[in-house]
């Protein structure tokens, strides 16, 4: 194992268990000081925190299909975690990044349908579905990898 890809490997453990850890820690916290489907304004026309509990994908997708989800996102975080190790060495450290944010947000809401049976959204900005800090980690995530993977290809063009 190179130096590099410890280093990397580190990143990737710290930014994914960090992710889980804030993500299961603020859902928590909004399940208990939130009654269901209560809100309650943050800063006013921008952010409020309205409970809410999800059994399907993303913005509602597929409600009461969670054991199917369950398993989609399962296998996902698996060929996530095979892709890391796989190519791990020629990615750079920011496409470490985004893996890790996205295998965060997954795991992150994989623990709510495991232990609650449904995923819990409190993060409401009244224009977009209510969601959660797994949610925006996995969009976060995501919009780093193609920013990096996509920089990493154009260097790589002659």
């Amino acid at each position: 194992m190179r130096s590099s890809h410890g280093k990397n490997t580190l990143i990737f453990a710290a930014v994914a268990l960090g992710t889980v850890a804030l993500d299961q820690v603020s859902k928590a916290l909004a399940a208990s000081f939130l009654e269901p489907g209560g809100s309650v304004r943050v800063i006013p026309g921008v952010l409020c925190f309205t409970y809410t509990t999800n059994t399907g994908a993303a913005f509602g997708l597929l409600k009461g299909n969670s054991q199917l989800i369950f398993l989609a996102a399962l296998l996902l975080t698996v060929l996530l975690m095979a892709w890391f190790f796989l190519v791990g060495e020629s990615l750079g450290a920011w496409t470490f990044v985004g893996l890790a944010l996205i295998t965060g947000g997954a795991v992150g809401n994989l623990a709510d349908r495991l232990f609650r049976g449904n995923v819990v959204d409190f993060l409401d900005l009244g224009w977009w579905p209510v969601f959660n800090v797994a949610d925006a980690a996995i969009v976060a995530g995501v919009i780093i990898v193609l920013l990096s993977y996509g920089r990493e290809l154009f260097r790589s063009k002659p």
